[in-house]
């Protein structure tokens, strides 16, 4: 399938500057390529566009390599591969949970494009569990990040386990201080990095001062201002995202919380209530950061304030992505003042009210969720499909198409996002009731 296809599949009209330049720096120079440019401008399909094209369909053995620094990027990046219909095959690797399963996946699969996290890509290739012959293409994704996140030695390992390897293509959001990897001799940079500042342009930056070193109370008032704005608030402690989630729910709020910490399935629900609209709030540590595809946040909370200036532009781009506008707020105790690195125009955000003004009972109802997700007991494995699962939630559940909202069908089960006001007559509906002749559980996630 040629570009002009997938990008009509994806229902894409046209690529941005930097899309064109990286598709074309790829397919028609044989030079390494470094991609610059901010989080939600479309890097991964950058890469991806062209490498559908330098593939062979006939050979069932890796070719291409995508070293990722979380899971989390690694799912999605692998979820937008599948989404072109290229028929191309790809798999995922990464640490927290068997090797011996993703052997099996390697072994069923044969894909032609693997996305893994580095220490779990040279486990698999020093057990020899998949050939590293073939592979002729190098990405490394996200990959100051890497560095950052101590991955030096593993990365350096991973190269050295492909020896054939022709190509390398670097992606990031900031400058690197320092290349690695690449010959810089032969090295293409594609910067579309704006030059006075890191952060999209429509950005718009706002301070709040508490009058309490504990900054909860203004937070809360804060949150009561801005609605079911799509809020993302970000701290430096997994502790302290812990006791703002906590506080929060408490007073009425419909939050998500995320961390490091969190279990894979805790972490996989929490972005997916988030994302999905079942929750409008995100308190997280800057995890969250980056690599994570979460469309439309209204608001960026800086409830702790970044620890450096990448950390802010990552967080910062949450917001704002592609073209639209949005807002960050540097929530500020009695002695804290906005980070120096921010060259922005900070504006005064003044709180309307208090939360004292509104019962917690009103504030529950105010932020009544627009999304409940189902847990259905039966994935991809069970041969269950996106058309399956909105079958079976019209048919049997009574929705309509238009109260079904994003359906993420796993292997072994399935997340389903529903109009929030029809989860209990959905509940009723299907219970005892089989999909595809199946019987299986369907449940809430809260």
């Amino acid at each position: 399938m040629d570009i002009h296809d997938i990008l009509r599949r994806l229902q894409i009209s046209e690529l941005n500057s930097m899309q064109k330049d990286a598709v074309e720096s790829i397919l028609n120079t044989e030079q390494d390529v470094m991609i610059l440019s901010l989080t939600g401008t479309g890097k991964t399909l950058a890469y991806l566009l062209p490498i559908s094209q330098m593939l062979d369909a006939t050979c069932e053995n890796v070719q291409t390599v995508v070293v990722v620094p979380g899971r989390e990027l690694a799912l999605q990046s692998a979820d937008v591969f599948r989404s072109m219909g290229s028929g191309l095959r790809c798999a995922t690797c990464y640490g927290g949970r068997p090797a011996m399963d993703e052997h099996r996946v390697l072994n069923q699969v044969r894909p032609h494009v693997i996305f893994g996290t580095p220490g779990r890509l040279v486990d698999h290739l020093n057990k020899g569990n998949f050939n590293a012959e073939h592979v002729k293409m190098l990405i490394l994704d996200e990959f100051d990040k890497c560095m950052q996140m101590g991955f030096m030695a593993e990365m350096t390992e991973l190269v050295g386990l492909l020896p054939n390897v022709k190509r390398r293509i670097l992606l990031s959001a900031t400058k690197p201080e320092t290349l690695e990897f690449v010959n810089p001799k032969r090295l293409h940079t594609i910067d579309f990095l704006p030059e006075d500042r890191n952060i999209p342009s429509e950005l718009f930056h706002y301070k709040i001062q508490s009058p309490e070193k504990d900054k909860l109370v203004t937070l809360h008032s804060f949150l009561n201002s801005v609605g079911n704005e799509s809020t993302i608030v970000f701290l430096n402690h997994r502790d302290a995202v812990e006791r703002t989630e906590s506080y929060l729910r408490e007073h009425g709020f419909v939050t998500s919380l995320y961390h490091g910490g969190l279990d894979q399935q805790a972490r996989e629900i929490a972005l997916y209530k988030f994302a999905c609209g079942a929750a409008n709030i995100l308190v997280c540590t800057d995890l969250a950061s980056r690599g994570l595809d979460i469309p439309d946040v209204n608001n960026i909370v800086h409830y702790h304030l970044p620890e450096t200036k990448d950390a802010y532009i990552h967080r910062v781009g949450r917001t704002s992505r592609w073209d639209k506008s949005g807002r960050t707020f540097f929530l500020l105790g009695p002695s804290e003042t906005v980070p120096d690195y921010v060259d922005a125009e900070i504006q005064n955000y003044s709180i309307p009210f208090e939360p004292q003004e509104q019962s917690l009972s009103q504030q529950k109802q105010s932020f009544r969720p627009q999304k409940a997700i189902l847990y259905i007991g039966k994935g991809k494995k069970d041969k269950l499909s996106k058309g399956d699962i909105v079958g079976f939630l019209c048919k049997k559940g009574g929705l309509n198409a238009s109260e079904i909202g994003r359906i993420d069908v796993k292997d072994r089960y399935t997340y389903a996002a529903i109009d929030s006001q029809k989860l209990n007559s959905v509940l009723r509906n299907v219970q005892g009731e089989k999909i595809k002749g199946i019987k299986t559980i369907v449940e809430t996630i809260k």
